[in-house]
C-alpha cells in the first residue's frame, strides 16, 4: 500500500515503525514522501489509497477519503505564524505562503476576512529566505521554521494558532491521515489502529527510529527536530477524541460560511461508518 506523508519530523516519527514492519498490518506499506501542498493536490485527484494532507484539503475531498483518528496534528501552541523583517501592516502585504490548500493559508484567509492582500505561493522551506530577502512583505511558515525563523532574521507578528484559540477556545487541526473511501472501512480501521502502535512504538524506540527521522528532515539540529516532534506528536496524535472532533468541525463550519468548502455535509470519520 502506498502511504503518503511529508518528510516533517512528526510524520517520519509517527511513520516510522509501520513502514519499517515493526508492526502489523494487512499488507506492506511504501512510503510516498511529499512536501504538504504536494500531498494535498494528490488528495484533490485521488492519487493515494492513504496520505497525511491539511484539514483544510481534506474539507473540500470528504467525498473521496476518511478521516483516521490517529496520526493527526491538533493541539495548542501549534500555529503557523506571521513572520517579517520588520512590523508592518498585513493589508496589501504581498505575503509567501506553503499554498493554498493548507490550513495555514485558510487561517490566514479568515484571519484577514476581506481585507485585501497579494498571495505569493512557495514551498513552505522557500519563505523564511524570500522574507529575508525582501522578495515578500510576510511569511507565513508552518512546521519546523517556527522554531528557527530568528535565525533569518525575522520577527512574529501573528500567532495563528493563538488567533484561533482566543476565537473558538478549542485545539487547532492541522493536518490529518485519510484513507480513500474505495478502500473500505475494515481497511481504514485496521490502518488506524497501525497508525496509533506505530506512534507507540517511536515512544518507546525513539533512538532506533532517530535516524530515519533527521534523514529527511530540513532542519537538522537536534533540539529543532525534537521540539518539533513534542510539539506537534501528542494525545490528538494517539486519537482525536471529542474536543478534537469538535475543533474540525468548527474549522469546516467557518470554511462553509465563506465558501471555502462544500456545503454539504456528510460523515467523515471511519468510526462514523458501520
Amino acid at each position: 500500500m502506498e502511504l503518503g506523508f511529508s518528510p516533517c519530523p512528526n510524520d517520519t516519527y509517527i511513520f516510522y515503525a509501520l513502514v519499517h514492519g515493526k508492526v502489523p498490518f494487512l499488507e506492506p506499506v511504501s512510503p510516498v514522501l511529499a512536501d504538504v501542498e504536494t500531498l494535498n493536490a494528490w488528495a484533490k485527484a485521488g492519487r493515494l489509497p492513504a496520505t497525511k494532507l491539511s484539514y483544510a484539503a481534506f474539507a473540500r475531498v470528504t467525498d473521496r477519503y476518511l478521516a483516521l483518528r490517529s496520526g493527526g496534528a491538533l493541539g495548542r501552541g501549534v500555529g503557523p505564524l506571521v513572520v517579517a523583517k520588520k512590523a508592518r501592516p498585513f493589508d496589501d502585504a504581498r505575503v509567501a505562503h506553503p499554498g493554498e490548500e493548507t490550513t495555514a493559508y485558510t487561517l490566514f484567509r479568515l484571519f484577514m476576512g476581506d481585507r485585501p492582500f497579494t498571495p505569493v505561493p512557495m514551498v513552505y522551506s522557500e519563505i523564511m529566505p524570500a522574507v529575508a530577502r525582501g522578495e515578500v512583505d510576510l511569511g507565513l511558515i508552518i512546521h519546523e521554521s517556527r522554531f528557527v525563523y530568528p535565525r533569518h532574521g525575522l520577527k512574529k507578528l501573528l500567532d495563528l494558532g493563538e488567533w484561533w484559540e482566543e476565537e473558538t477556545g478549542l485545539p487547532l487541526p492541522l493536518g490529518l491521515i485519510a484513507v480513500r473511501r474505495d478502500q473500505g472501512t475494515a481497511f481504514a480501521r485496521a490502518l488506524d489502529a497501525a497508525v496509533k502502535e506505530s506512534i507507540r512504538y517511536a515512544r518507546a524506540h525513539l533512538e532506533e527510529a532517530w535516524p530515519y527521522i533527521q534523514a529527511h528532515a530540513q532542519e537538522l539540529d537536534d533540539d529543532v527536530i525534537r521540539a518539533h516532534i513534542e510539539t506537534y506528536v501528542n494525545d490528538f496524535s494517539l486519537d482525536l477524541g471529542d474536543e478534537g472532533i469538535q475543533a474540525v468541525e468548527a474549522l469546516f463550519s467557518r470554511m462553509r460560511a465563506v465558501g471555502l468548502a462544500p456545503a454539504e455535509n456528510r460523515p467523515w470519520r471511519v468510526d462514523e461508518l458501520a
